[in-house]
């Protein structure tokens, strides 16, 4: 297939990530090598594609990195939802560290000087970053989904999403196995010697080859795209459902119910989610479109797409990697600030209560033991013990609520 648009990435199995003119390694192999081709090299737009990606994944590491610590620190506070952002950071540090960097340095060698294992591995394990990605984020949704549709359920969701977890990292695995049997290494050496890691000669047709990209095409992107519509259109019903009996229910009682019946901490955290998955399909979509285009009509978007913008919308689809953490950052630290506000004030409303006991009870301790001096001083008279004990009594119901416990304790002390 010709590689001239630079739809050879992760996704769609090319060899090169630059310009070729003709025929390149990565045909099938109905295609015949009769006429040489032209040997790609590392054009101006692939230069700006290496910086800019080597600019994300520096600041998608920083953030992911973050979110790790941020999500895992305090043990006591995690939750079912913390765990799936765990796993969403692992899934996108995959994607910076394997697949990042890996198309940066292709882009700067232009061929493939790591040997056979390595191409196979690496094709490998850079499916399985985009597939963990897509997966987890599939997670999320149906997460919630049952938030909102089955709240009474909220106990068994870290359960529930363990089990959606493994299974969402097992089809990665499973669905990038492909990888390790149709990459391999092919050498030419006409015009002159040149090594590149490729699909060519693994597939005996070109129908076969499309209908292999066609299937990693519906199981990385159409597959979890169906799923998150589905999801999120019926948590809007559910929310709407719930809007419009809130405004039938004339019973106030009944409408402040109504309206607790999803939380705001809930609402937060769905918000958060809804804005994952929005980035995920904008930033995306535009380049498996262009994917589509290319496998159905090569010859019109060789004519119509330049290089530049497939280039373009490749680090487009990599800027999801960086914004996942940096929208769980802007969604949790308001959040996290206002719980450490909350804490300031109990604080101080237990350290102000706490000053207040302590004077109290130094106040009681010190009428006790005045009491006790006084007693011990008076005549043993009967007649003037109860006259003292009728006058200082007197004294201190006159005294009001402060005195109030003192009264209660030197009663006690007179039974």
């Amino acid at each position: 297939m010709n590689s001239s648009h630079h739809i050879e990435d992760e996704h769609f199995q090319k060899n090169s990530t630059c310009k070729h003119d003709a025929k390149n390694l990565n045909s099938s192999s109905t295609e015949d090598l009769s006429h040489p081709p032209h040997l790609p090299h590392f054009t101006t737009a692939a230069q700006v594609r290496v910086t800019l990606t080597l600019i994300l994944c520096a600041l998608s590491a920083c953030c992911n990195l973050a979110v790790l610590y941020l999500a895992n620190h305090n043990h006591r506070k995690r939750s079912h939802v913390r765990l799936i952002i765990t796993n969403l950071a692992v899934a996108d540090l995959l994607v910076t560290f394997i697949v990042m960097p890996l198309d940066a340095v292709w882009n700067i060698t232009v061929q493939w000087l790591a040997g056979d294992l390595a191409c196979r591995t690496l094709m490998f394990l850079k499916l399985v970053a985009m597939y963990s990605c897509a997966f987890v984020t599939v997670v999320i949704s149906l997460d919630r989904q049952a938030a909102i549709l089955n709240p009474l359920s909220i106990n068994k969701a870290r359960r529930r999403n363990k089990v959606l977890l493994s299974v969402a990292w097992t089809m990665s695995v499973v669905l990038s196995i492909p990888q390790v049997f149709v990459f391999h290494v092919v050498v030419i050496d006409s015009p002159k010697r040149f090594i590149q890691c490729t699909t060519y000669g693994s597939f005996s047709s070109r129908w076969h080859e499309t209908l292999y990209n066609m299937l990693t095409f519906t199981f990385l992107f159409l597959f979890p795209l169906v799923l998150m519509i589905s999801c999120y259109t019926r948590i809007l019903f559910e929310i709407s459902k719930k809007m419009t009996e809130d405004s039938l229910l004339s019973n106030k009682v009944q409408l402040r119910r109504s309206k607790n019946n999803i939380p705001k901490a809930r609402m937060r955290t769905l918000k958060m989610t809804v804005v994952i998955v929005l980035s995920f399909m904008v930033c995306w979509t535009p380049y498996y479109m262009l994917g589509l285009w290319y496998w159905f009509c090569p010859a019109g978007l060789e004519v119509t797409v330049s290089q530049s913008l497939s280039h373009i919308l490749f680090i487009f689809g990599l800027l999801n990697a960086c914004l996942d953490p940096i929208i769980y950052g802007l969604f949790t630290i308001p959040l996290c600030k206002g719980m450490r506000h909350r804490q300031r004030e109990h604080n101080v409303v237990a350290f102000e209560l706490e000053n207040t006991n302590n004077s109290l009870m130094t106040s009681i301790r010190t009428s006790t033991s005045s009491l006790t001096l006084k007693r011990l001083t008076v005549q043993q008279n009967p007649g003037e013990k109860l006259e003292w004990d009728r006058e200082h009594v007197h004294r201190i119901g006159d005294d009001g609520p402060k005195n109030g416990v003192a009264f209660a304790s030197y009663s006690i002390y007179l039974d």
